[in-house]
């Protein structure tokens, strides 16, 4: 049966208007979902971001789970910042590639420092949580990429004198101190506000917990692990932190100690003494490495800083 050219013009017209509808209802629906919390240059993050960002930090940082609702929002948006601003700073980079081998070490620091004992029981959790490990494996890849570019930028300045090691190996008592360390880096411009702050921090541990106060707080990356540092030897520590350090017992936290870039606070999760069997030379090479580590991360906050300054941040 032909169908007649006025009905055609009709089922055309319908079919229009439906779709328009349709787009329009949409539309609508994705608006009411997801609100721009704000702009960072031209880039958006909604509060569905937020929301995503926060589960994945619970998941990471199950302690964060303690904290309100309020709390985790805004840990949750402070994270995606950082990330943003070191996102718009790789894209600058010519290699912006990450190997396989490296991603899948890091992702295995990641699930033992949660409990879990292989990548599939990774994959389960996450995926429990309604988490994709492909959105895992490309923050992972963009603070490693960050860490490669602080390294290539900053490694020629670093400053670490092997012969002092050395001799302080060979000069160094029998027995060593090790310290389980949890950490806060936060930057503060005046004194005035460097005392606000701190006295903010200390109300903060108080109230929630020093873990739950250095995913808040702390602008280092060790802020989604709830400021974790891991063990640390003493011999590895700067004369200015070991001070700190020595005069403290398991639970308490420092006074703010200066550093290049900011001020960082450490708390003493646990310690323990070991009699020294070493290798002087593999010691050296592990000294050498703290050092760096630590050098570096103070480079990396400066950069920040200075990145930040040059990024337009929109609150709505």
């Amino acid at each position: 049966m032909t169908i007649k050219q006025p009905k055609l013009k009709l089922i055309k017209h319908l079919t229009i208007f439906i779709l328009i509808f349709l787009n329009l209802f949409i539309t609508k629906a994705i608006s009411i979902e997801s609100k721009i919390i704000l702009k960072i240059n031209n880039s958006i993050i909604t509060n569905t971001d937020i929301k995503n960002e926060a589960n994945y930090l619970k998941a990471l940082n199950p302690n964060l789970t303690n904290l309100d609702d309020n709390k985790i929002t805004q840990i949750a948006k402070n994270s995606l910042i950082k990330e943003k601003i070191k996102e718009f700073e790789i894209s600058k980079l010519d290699n912006q590639s990450i190997s396989t081998d490296y991603l899948e070490n890091i992702i295995k620091t990641i699930y033992s420092n949660i409990g879990l004992n292989n990548k599939s029981e990774f994959l389960n959790y996450i995926n429990n949580l309604n988490i994709n490990i492909s959105d895992v494996e490309s923050k992972l890849s963009i603070e490693a990429l960050w860490n490669r570019l602080i390294y290539r930028k900053y490694y020629s300045k670093l400053k670490i004198d092997k012969n002092k090691i050395r001799q302080e190996i060979k000069a160094n008592k029998q027995t060593t101190n090790s310290y389980l360390l949890y950490e806060i880096l936060f930057n503060a411009d005046e004194n005035q506000k460097i005392i606000e702050l701190y006295n903010k921090i200390k109300n903060s541990i108080a109230e929630n917990g020093f873990e739950n106060t250095a995913s808040i707080y702390s602008s280092s990356s060790s802020s989604n692990s709830g400021g974790k540092l891991g063990w640390v030897n003493e011999s590895a520590m700067n004369k200015t932190i070991l001070k700190q350090i020595s005069n403290l017992k398991k639970g308490e936290y420092t006074q703010p100690i200066t550093i290049p870039g900011g001020f960082l606070i450490l708390k003493i999760k646990d310690m323990k003494m070991t009699e020294k069997k070493i290798d002087v030379e593999t010691e050296i090479l592990q000294r050498i490495r703290a050092i760096q580590n630590e050098q570096l991360n103070q480079y990396s906050n400066i950069y920040f800083n200075k990145v930040k300054k040059e990024i337009i941040i929109d609150e709505k």
